[in-house]
């Protein structure tokens, strides 16, 4: 029948080129093998790694809450990273609130300019100048063509932006809470502290955050294959 016919001729070429296949291998010819897709290598500049905890706390007026930070992936080549936020006593009814955020590394895939979450570039200057590692880049950090090489740098800026409440990611409002703003954020490489302002238009202003990295006997770079 013409399907068992052609089945078979499909199922000989198969054969065929896995025999090529390795054939090529045998004989050192690598033009016809087939490649591999590149290794994933988790990086990690300081103490930001996969793994990494870092605890402190966030000031908003009189009131002083503890918040914990524990850093999930870290993806230099992509200016990123992700982790868990959580702070205790910020509400009754949610005495630990813990929130999924991400963060955007300033470099060449993000600049100072935050262009979104109702923040112009008066807002961001306004944020950012709150860290003094800024003033060298204040006067410049708007114009074209301007990237900041975190990478050669002791700062890492970034911006940490909390998407949804942990575990139920249903939950998008909470009295007497809110997560609709965004971090602005200065680590530093040598002290492992990192300093943080928060934005959101309807909530206090220029709330603090300072925290500090927590020492790990782990190893904290590994490798995917």
């Amino acid at each position: 029948m013409p399907v068992t016919v052609e089945l078979a001729k499909l199922g000989s070429n198969i054969v065929d080129r896995k025999e090529k296949q390795a054939e090529s291998v045998l004989s050192g010819d690598e033009s016809t093998i087939p490649c591999k897709p590149p290794r994933l290598i988790d990086r990690h500049l300081g103490s930001l790694f996969a793994g990494s905890r870092f605890d402190g706390q966030q000031t908003s007026g009189r009131s002083t809450y503890a918040v914990t930070v524990d850093i999930q992936h870290v993806d230099l080549r992509n200016s990123f990273l992700c982790g868990y936020l959580s702070i205790k006593g910020l509400t009754d009814d949610y005495p630990d609130l813990s929130t999924f955020f991400e963060a955007e590394i300033i470099g060449s895939e993000h600049s100072f300019l935050t262009r979104k979450w109702d923040a112009d570039e008066a807002i961001d200057r306004q944020h950012w100048a709150r860290f003094a590692e800024f003033a060298p880049y204040e006067k410049y950090f708007d114009r074209d063509g301007f990237t900041y090489d975190f990478e050669e740098s002791d700062v890492i800026f970034m911006r940490w932006k909390e998407h949804f409440l942990v575990p139920d990611h249903r939950i998008k409002a909470i009295s007497g809470a809110s997560f609709a703003g965004f971090y602005y954020i200065a680590y530093s490489k040598r002290s492992g502290e990192i300093q943080g302002i928060y934005f959101h238009q309807n909530s206090e202003w220029f709330q603090q955050l300072i925290l500090k990295h927590v020492p790990s006997t782990s190893f904290p770079a590994f490798e995917f294959r």
